[in-house]
């Protein structure tokens, strides 16, 4: 059984201050996308096999002592490069962290069509999700970890127009919007693969500056969030990690975390980092996706 209820706190408040309870993992698969990267989610996820970009992994090896690790190119834009690393997994995958994502990017489309920020942060990773699906499957209790952000709340799916064919493109807006289908995605993959023992959830990691930020003004995000509220490299880890292996949160799936804490829905932005806008979690819109999803994959070739 799967526990979707609605939002209660959970560990406390560690997003600012502690690393959450880890366990160990056999296999995980996190993707790696902007430069300068988050050794610490890696060090504390990688226990036995992980999917590294190389330029960390030297790094991971010497602060974990973890020397099996596998590297493989992945495109999240290309849909022939994302079935090509699906078709090479071989064995069960304990974990998948879809961590891979370009913020608020000057205008631009994939050969498909498709435009970039949601090509990139959110179908690409579904493509590879599904794809794993049998891999995920095969080890009876796998969690999705689904990046999100507070910048979901700009945005929610513009399903007349989810490309920008003919609203003008927004790269903030862009951005928002794949960041509501990265959680939409996390409600419905609990609710399709629950019985397959696959649990995803999603969450804010909060504002850390990184090479993320490389399109935006002065490379500060938005700039809207207060020096007392920014993360360490660490800090923004913690959320992360924490859903992909504490045991608190064996069975449940489809939920909003942020500060290592599941977050309450709200029905306006909240100008702040917290909060789960109620389009993101509605169980009707992340079907509606999902059938999207697959529609658009199935045209790609």
């Amino acid at each position: 059984m799967v526990d979707t209820a609605t939002a209660r706190p959970w560990f406390g408040d560690h997003g600012r201050t502690a690393r959450p309870p880890a366990v160990a993992a056999r296999a995980v698969l996190d993707l790696v996308f902007a430069t300068p990267v988050d050794p610490v989610l890696y060090g504390e996820l990688v226990r036995s096999g992980t999917a590294l970009d190389r330029r960390v992994a030297r790094t991971i090896a010497e602060s974990t002592g973890n020397r099996d690790l596998d590297v493989a190119h992945l495109d999240l834009t290309d849909p022939a490069s994302v079935r090509a690393l699906a078709g090479a997994w071989q064995g069960p995958l304990h974990i998948l962290v879809n961590n891979a994502g370009v913020m608020a990017c000057p205008e631009r489309y994939t050969e498909q069509g498709w435009e970039w920020q949601f090509a990139t942060n959110y179908l690409g990773h579904f493509a590879l999700a599904t794809g794993l699906h049998h891999a995920l499957a095969a080890a009876s209790a796998a969690r999705i970890v689904s990046v999100s952000s507070s910048a979901h709340q700009r945005s929610p799916i513009v399903w007349d127009d989810v490309h920008f064919a003919f609203r003008p493109y927004d790269p903030w807006l862009a951005y928002g919007q794949s960041k509501t289908a990265n959680v939409l995605f996390a409600v419905e993959a609990t609710r399709r693969w629950a019985e397959d023992g696959i649990t995803a959830n999603a969450l804010m990691p909060g504002a850390i500056y990184t090479n993320l930020q490389r399109h935006t003004e002065g490379g500060r995000g938005s700039g809207t969030v207060p020096d007392e509220l920014l993360k360490t490299v660490e800090q923004g880890a913690a959320t992360s990690v924490l859903l992909a292996t504490s045991p608190l949160l064996d069975g449940v799936g489809g939920r909003y975390f942020a500060d290592c804490n599941e977050t309450g829905t709200v029905d306006r932005r909240t100008g702040t980092l917290l909060g789960v806008a109620r389009y993101a979690v509605d169980p009707e819109g992340a079907r509606r996706l999902w059938t999207l999803s697959e529609g658009l994959l199935a045209t790609a070739g």
